[in-house]
């Protein structure tokens, strides 16, 4: 998918995936799967779809839903509180956010 915000392109063909995480199956109105991206200059991105029932929902006509999917640019910040939400790989941490990560 590619969408441009903000005068900015995110692609999922040309960035990385660095963790996916998702709900059910694509079956579900629940079912939902994000992927977080980085581009090639550093910028992070979450891609997401959905179900009806999902944050993705589009709606379809009048009082109706159906699946949709959604780009949403994120913050170095905002990347890392999503993995910490939504992995518990170690090594994704370290790669990526070596700086930000201390011993307890």
């Amino acid at each position: 998918m590619k969408k441009i915000i903000r005068g900015l392109r995110y692609n999922t063909d040309t960035a990385k995936r660095v963790a996916t995480d998702s709900y059910s199956n694509s079956g579900d109105f629940q079912y939902w799967c994000e992927e977080l991206y980085r581009t090639r200059k550093g910028n992070w991105f979450l891609y997401g779809e959905g179900g009806a029932m999902s944050k993705y929902a589009r709606s379809v006509g009048q009082n109706e839903t159906g699946g949709g999917e959604d780009i949403i640019p994120l913050t170095r910040g905002g990347a890392l509180v999503w993995l910490e939400a939504h992995t518990t790989d170690p090594g994704v941490f370290e790669e990526y956010f070596i700086d930000a990560i201390k011993d307890a």
